[in-house]
């Protein structure tokens, strides 16, 4: 834990091969990280831009796409979980996360088979399988995690999805006990309303914060057995904000924050340390009236990130199969 008396965790944002043999193991090894997420846009952009896999891939050629990608995917992140072995033994998290086909989204039963093919593939106990936070997905979480194999949920931006997240999470625990996250996805959110907010004289940078931490509250108040709170889309881009603010205001116990490595950097160097969250349920509620008041309606603005956000997964999974034809 990066903050251990708060259970406080950082996790890399990032897998790829040069990296993991690497800056990864110097940042466990100083204590920084203790986890790694990974996701179809991330391995994109790993596979498609470094000659890292050029050798393995010239093994694969009888392969279908899918199953180059599949290969290319779960060599990295069984060498990430065996990275990360010392300290799941430890029981200081240790995890790596790997992501379902995203097209599978609406097919419960299609992403319960999936996830138990590629944990059993992959064969390590620390690995994380991401199901995103749609309705079949609620089905697939209930049942992995059931069946002992640790869910990272993700793609969550409102209470509704958090809190059927938590119901699921909360039924497997009857019949297993098994580490689970809920990815709450921040930066997005300021990004698709800070424009009319700044027209309309509302603070901008703090819409993804508020709803953040309003999900945290709901879900630590209802105590799910080993499920914490995970803060994902947590880079900054452009220059408004400082490079670790999204870590720095999301401070918060027994939660995790996944994100960039220079992210990771700047928060390490110069971030500031004080824990920031709970919020209370007054201070959340002024700041969405205001953007309630500002003319933005907060329930379409999630459903359209909900929406872009499982396409962007859809596009870069078709670009990787693309090019692997």
């Amino acid at each position: 834990m990066y903050i251990a008396e708060a259970r406080f965790a950082l996790w890399a944002d990032f897998i790829e091969r040069t990296f993991l043999e690497g800056e990864f193991q110097d940042l466990i090894a100083k204590g920084i990280i203790n986890g790694a997420t990974s996701n179809p846009a991330i391995f994109k952009n790993a596979i498609l831009t470094s000659a890292a896999y050029k050798e393995q891939l010239s093994t694969l050629g009888n392969l279908s796409p899918k199953e180059k990608y599949e290969a290319l995917a779960i060599f990295d992140i069984q060498r990430a979980a065996d990275i990360l072995r010392p300290l799941y033994n430890a029981g200081d998290d240790g995890y790596v996360s790997i992501e379902v086909d995203p097209f599978l989204c609406d097919d419960s039963e299609a992403t319960i088979a999936e996830g138990k093919r590629l944990h059993q593939r992959i064969n390590r106990p620390n690995v994380m399988i991401k199901v995103p936070a749609t309705e079949a997905g609620y089905a697939a979480m209930e049942a992995l995690a059931s069946q002992g194999i640790a869910v990272n949920a993700t793609l969550i931006f409102s209470v509704e999805q958090a809190l059927k997240c938590a119901e699921a999470f909360e039924k497997a625990s009857h019949m297993s006990s098994v580490d689970t996250v809920i990815s709450v996805f921040v930066s997005r959110i300021d990004r698709a309303i800070d424009e009319p907010l700044r027209a309309a004289g509302v603070r901008t940078g703090l819409m993804g914060i508020l709803n953040a931490a309003d999900i945290y509250n709901h879900v630590e108040a209802l105590h799910v057995p080993k499920c914490r709170v995970l803060f994902a889309s947590t880079g900054v881009k452009g220059s408004e904000m400082r490079a670790s603010y999204y870590i720095d205001e999301l401070l918060a116990p027994n939660s995790v924050n996944t994100a960039p490595i220079a992210t990771i950097d700047a928060f390490v160097k110069g971030g500031d340390k004080i824990l920031k969250l709970p919020l209370s349920a007054e201070v959340i509620r002024e700041h969405q009236q205001r953007v309630s008041d500002a003319g933005i309606v907060m329930d379409a603005v999630i459903e359209q990130q909900i929406f872009e956000g499982l396409e962007a997964f859809k596009i870069a999974f078709t670009e990787i199969l693309s090019e692997l034809e």
